[in-house]
């Protein structure tokens, strides 16, 4: 049967699941991607995201909404990024409980090194691609998959709420 609402678009809509579950399959696996330690697409992330925005000093639950992850996946990732001395954790002066998150120098030198291996063995020719499309269509196109993406995370939550333990009627 061909999914008629698609229309035209069912070829990359295919494509795009391939990717997303491919990537969800792998997204917590730990290898060594041109790194010297195993670590995981999702650790990565977060590596990227401090390196990137580290003169903010934010709080993890500030990291974790702006990642989209819950905090307390959040906090499993760091503890692990910490036990592989990526990360060190600080807290703020006369507030134990605001922890402020920062890569360490191996840290540093671990991503450099997977971002190496990332780029020439991923993403080098997905860029020679993208540079063929203007960068406002790229930019819409992202924008598309994150607003799908929360449509479907505001409609799970629809509907009346039942207590826990109460009985449907």
């Amino acid at each position: 049967m061909y999914l008629e609402w698609m229309g035209k678009n069912r070829a990359f809509v295919e494509k795009f699941i391939r990717y997303a579950n491919t990537y969800a399959a792998v997204y917590k696996k730990e290898a060594l991607y041109g790194t010297d330690i195993p670590i995981s697409f999702e650790q990565v992330q977060v590596l990227e995201y401090l390196l990137e925005n580290e003169q903010l000093n934010q709080n993890m639950s500030m990291i974790a909404s702006r990642l989209g992850i819950t905090p307390s996946n959040f906090t499993r990732i760091v503890n692990k990024l910490s036990g592989k001395n990526l990360l060190e954790k600080y807290y703020v002066e006369g507030n134990r409980k605001n922890i402020v998150i920062r890569v360490t120098d191996f840290g540093k030198e671990q991503y450099s090194s997977y971002s190496k291996w990332i780029y020439e063995n991923s993403f080098s020719k997905l860029f020679v691609r993208m540079e063929k499309v203007p960068e406002e269509i790229l930019w819409e196109l992202a924008q598309g998959f994150e607003e799908a993406l929360w449509l479907q995370e505001k409609s799970s939550t629809e509907g009346k709420l039942i207590p826990v333990g109460e009985t449907k009627k």
